[in-house]
C-alpha cells in the first residue's frame, strides 16, 4: 500500500549550508595540493599542427603540462571552440593560469557551421510518429491554429562550477567532484585510465546544482586524475565559467512548426508537429523526443510528428532541466491558448474538457492522474474568474496593461532499480546507505522523512550516505527518477527493519524509542537491506544497478504509462511607457503522486517558477558566428531573473499517490516544475496586448 500522507520536516542539511559547513567537491583541501588550468582551442574546427608548451613549463610554479600525445583525450583534432588542448599543473592557481596563458598552438582550420541557419547547414531527418488520419481532421476542421515557435540556446549556469580533486594513495584513486551520476563517472574514468573501476572512488556528497549538465562524465576528470598520478600529488581543477560555456553541454536552439485542429463542437481533433534542432551527429539529445510527452497531455487522438537535426560545430547539446517538454510545451500550450480564443472558450475550460486517459504514443492507459485537479485548484487560488476575456481589456489606473495566462506541463514519471541498507544503533544513531545525488533538491530530507515516517529514531542523528561509490552503488539522478526510485526502497527497508525488530523483541518489547529498545535488549545495532524494482523490471535491472549500468525504466511501463503534471497561472504587468514586463503573481499546482517531503518539494516549485520566468523573459546564449563561440559567457552578461523580477509565488501539491508506478506512489518533479511557466507568461502577454509572441526570450521590443 502507498504510504500515508507524510509529515513536513525541516531540511536536514539546512544548518550545515547556512553555516558554510557543507563541503562540495572543490572545497576539498589536501596536503601538497596542486592546481590545474585548461588551455582551450582558439578555433572552431580543424587540426593542431604544432603546440608549444616550453614557455609554460618554464613559468615559475608550474610543475607539469599535459598536452597533445600525453593523454588520449587530448588530440590534435578540434571539433569546437574551447576544446581542451592542454592542461597546466602548478603549485598555485595563479601559476597555473599564467602557465596556461603561455601555451601557444598553430592550427590548420577547416570550414564550420556555427548556427542552424548558417550557409551549408542542412536538416537531417529523424524518426517521426503518426497515428490516425491527421490530414482528414484538418480538412474537416472548423478551426485551425498554427504557428512557428522558437526557443534559444540556453546554458545551465549552476552555482557550482565543474570542480575536480583527484589523489592516489596505495594504488587507489579518489575523486571529489559534483556530478549526477557518480557510478557512470567512475566507469568512464576506469576506461580512460585503463584501470579497474574497483580501484576508483567517486565522492559527490553534495552537488551545487546539476540540471542535466553534470550527468555525463566530464572531460576534465580523467585529465586531473592522470595529472595526480604523474605528479604523485593531489590535483584540483575548477574550470572557469567562460570555459564551461564552450565545453559543457547546453540547451540547443529549436524551431517548432505546430498546428492543431478543432471541430464544430469545440473538440480538439488533431496535431501536426514538425521540429528541428541543433545537434551533433549521434548526439544524445534526440530531436524525436519532443512529441512524446506533450502527446499525452490532452485527449487528442490524432498526431503526426516529424523531426530533424541540423549538425553544428559547437560543443554538444544535451539535456537541460525541462528537456524536450520545455520547448515543445511552449509551442503546444501557446497554440492551445490561441485555439481557446478562436473557439470562444475559457483557456482553463478548454483544457479541462480534454482530460487524457490514454497514451496515444504506445496505445495503453495512462495511470490515474490529477491534472484537472491542478487546473481547478490553481484557478481557485489565482482567482481566475476575475479575468476579462478580451485581450487588452484589463488595465491599472496608471495605464499598466494586465494579462492573465495559464498553461500546463507534463513529464514522464520514470523509476529505477534501487537498493538501500539501513542500520539503527543502540548508541542513538541511524545510518542509511542510500543511492542518488543531493543537488540541492532535498533528496536527503526526503530519505529522512521516509525513515521518520516509520521508525521512532532520533531525527537529528540520521546519517545518509549517497553520491559516494565507496559505500554502495549510486543511481543516476536524472530524468526525475531520484526520489521516485530511492524512496520506495527506503519505505521498504523501513518496513523490513520493523519486522526484523519485532522478531527480535518478541511479544513484550521494552519501552523507549528504537535506540533505547536495542540498548535494553543488549543489541548494539539492527541492520537490513532492501531493494525495489520499477514496474516490469526483473533481477537483471538490479544487477545493472549494482554494477553502475543503466537501470532506469519508464514512463512507459507494461500495461500503463505514468506522468507528472503541473498547471501554471501567471499575472503579467506591462508598463505603459517603458513596456517593461513584470510578474507580480504566480500560482503553481503540481501532481507528483505522494509528496514525501513537502518543504523541499515546495522549494523546488518556487525555483521552477523563477527559472520558468527566466527562460521566458531573460535567458539566451548569444553565439558569435565568426568563431562559433558564446559572447555572454559569464553571469554578468548572461541575463537571468533576479529578486526584483519575481512577485508573489504560491505553490501547491495535490498529494495523491500513483498506486501503479511504485509501492510508495511517488512520482518525480525535478524537471516538471519549470514547465508551463514560459507559455503561461506568453499567453498572459497576449491577453494583455493582443500580440502573440512565438519566440523566446520575450523582450521589451516584442511588446512595443
Amino acid at each position: 500500500m502507498p504510504a500515508d500522507v507524510f509529515s513536513e520536516i525541516a531540511r536536514i542539511d539546512a544548518g550545515g549550508k547556512v553555516r558554510g559547513q557543507t563541503r562540495y567537491g572543490a572545497d576539498t583541501q589536501l596536503p601538497g595540493m596542486l592546481y590545474a588550468m585548461l588551455v582551450p582551442a582558439t578555433i572552431a574546427k580543424g587540426r593542431i599542427t604544432h603546440i608549444d608548451v616550453d614557455q609554460a613549463r618554464s613559468t615559475d610554479g608550474v610543475v607539469d603540462v599535459l598536452s597533445i600525445g600525453d593523454f588520449p583525450t587530448l588530440t590534435p583534432q578540434i571539433d569546437y571552440l574551447g576544446y581542451p588542448i592542454a592542461m597546466v599543473v602548478a603549485e598555485t592557481l595563479e601559476a597555473a593560469i599564467e602557465g596556461a596563458e603561455a601555451v601557444t598552438a598553430t592550427y590548420e582550420t577547416t570550414s564550420f557551421i556555427p548556427l542552424m541557419d548558417s550557409p551549408g547547414a542542412t536538416v537531417v531527418p529523424s524518426e517521426g510518429f503518426d497515428t490516425g488520419d491527421v490530414e482528414a481532421a484538418f480538412q474537416n476542421a472548423a478551426e485551425v491554429v498554427e504557428g512557428i515557435f522558437e526557443t534559444p540556446v540556453q546554458h545551465h549556469n549552476a552555482m557550482e562550477l565543474f570542480g575536480t580533486v583527484a589523489y592516489w594513495a596505495e594504488g587507489r584513486l579518489t575523486v571529489y567532484e559534483g556530478c549526477q551520476n557518480s557510478d557512470q563517472a567512475r566507469n568512464a574514468l576506469a576506461e580512460a585510465l585503463g584501470i579497474s573501476a574497483d580501484t576508483i572512488t567517486i565522492r559527490s556528497d553534495y552537488v551545487g546544482g546539476g540540471f542535466g549538465q553534470k550527468s555525463p562524465p566530464k572531460l576534465q576528470t580523467a585529465l586531473v586524475a592522470e595529472a595526480a598520478r604523474l605528479t604523485r600529488r593531489p590535483v584540483k581543477l575548477v574550470t572557469p565559467r567562460g570555459q564551461l560555456f564552450h565545453i559543457a553541454n547546453y540547451r540547443p536552439r529549436s524551431i517548432h512548426n505546430m498546428r492543431i485542429a478543432a471541430d464544430s463542437a469545440g473538440r480538439l481533433t488533431a496535431i501536426d508537429y514538425d521540429v528541428v534542432q541543433e545537434n551533433w551527429p549521434n548526439g544524445r539529445f534526440r530531436s524525436n523526443g519532443y512529441y512524446g510527452d506533450i502527446a499525452r497531455l490532452y485527449a487528442i487522438d490524432r498526431l503526426k510528428a516529424t523531426a530533424g537535426d541540423v549538425y553544428i560545430d559547437r560543443n554538444m547539446p544535451r539535456h537541460t532541466r525541462g528537456t524536450h517538454p520545455f520547448p515543445a510545451g511552449f509551442a503546444y500550450e501557446s497554440v492551445i491558448d490561441e485555439m481557446a480564443y478562436r473557439l470562444g472558450k475559457d483557456p482553463v475550460e478548454l483544457r479541462l474538457e480534454h482530460e487524457a486517459t490514454t497514451d496515444i504514443v504506445v496505445g495503453q492507459p495512462l495511470s490515474p492522474h490529477f491534472l484537472n485537479d491542478c487546473l481547478r485548484e490553481g484557478a481557485r487560488r489565482f482567482d481566475w474568474s476575475r479575468r476579462s476575456p478580451e485581450p487588452g481589456s484589463m488595465t491599472l489606473e496608471d495605464g499598466t496593461l494586465v494579462g492573465l495566462g495559464v498553461a500546463c506541463g507534463i513529464f514522464g514519471a520514470s523509476g529505477s532499480a534501487a537498493e538501500t541498507t539501513l542500520r539503527v544503533r543502540a548508541d542513538g544513531t541511524t545510518r542509511i546507505v542510500s543511492s542518488g545525488h543531493e543537488m540541492g533538491q532535498g533528496i536527503r530530507t526526503a530519505v529522512a522523512s521516509a525513515i521518520l515516517q516509520g521508525l521512532d529514531v532520533n531525527p537529528d542523528r540520521i546519517e545518509i550516505l549517497m553520491g559516494d561509490t565507496s559505500v554502495g552503488p549510486q543511481m543516476a539522478t536524472v530524468g526525475e527518477r531520484g526520489t521516485a526510485s530511492i524512496i520506495p526502497a527506503t519505505v521498504k527497508v523501513v518496513e523490513a527493519l520493523k519486522a526484523r525488530f519485532a522478531e527480535l523483541a518478541g511479544a513484550n518489547p521494552p519501552a523507549g524509542n528504537l535506540h533505547q529498545q536495542l540498548a535494553r535488549l543488549k543489541r548494539p545495532y539492527i541492520e537490513v537491506t532492501a531493494s525495489e524494482l520499477a514496474p516490469g523490471q526483473d533481477a537483471a535491472a538490479l544487477e545493472a544497478f549494482r554494477t553502475g549500468q543503466r537501470a532506469g525504466a519508464g514512463s512507459e511501463y507494461p500495461g500503463f504509462t505514468s506522468m507528472s503534471y503541473i498547471a501554471q497561472f501567471v499575472e503579467i504587468h506591462i508598463e505603459p511607457r517603458t513596456r517593461r514586463i513584470r510578474m507580480p503573481r504566480a500560482v503553481s499546482i503540481a501532481d507528483i503522486g505522494r509528496v514525501v517531503s513537502p518543504r523541499t518539494a515546495e522549494g523546488q516549485m518556487y525555483g521552477g517558477v523563477v527559472w520558468g520566468f527566466s527562460t521566458a523573459l531573460r535567458e539566451q546564449s548569444d553565439v558569435d558566428p565568426r568563431f562559433a563561440g558564446y559572447l555572454n559567457d559569464d553571469l554578468a552578461d548572461y541575463v537571468m531573473a533576479v529578486n526584483a523580477d519575481i512577485g508573489a509565488v504560491e505553490v501547491g501539491l495535490i498529494d495523491k499517490p500513483d498506486t501503479m508506478v511504485n509501492s510508495a506512489g511517488v512520482k518525480g518533479m525535478g524537471e516538471l516544475v519549470m514547465l508551463g511557466t514560459a507559455p503561461a507568461i506568453a499567453n498572459a502577454i497576449y491577453h494583455a496586448t493582443g500580440k502573440r509572441i512565438r519566440k523566446l526570450p520575450i523582450r521589451i521590443e516584442d511588446v512595443l
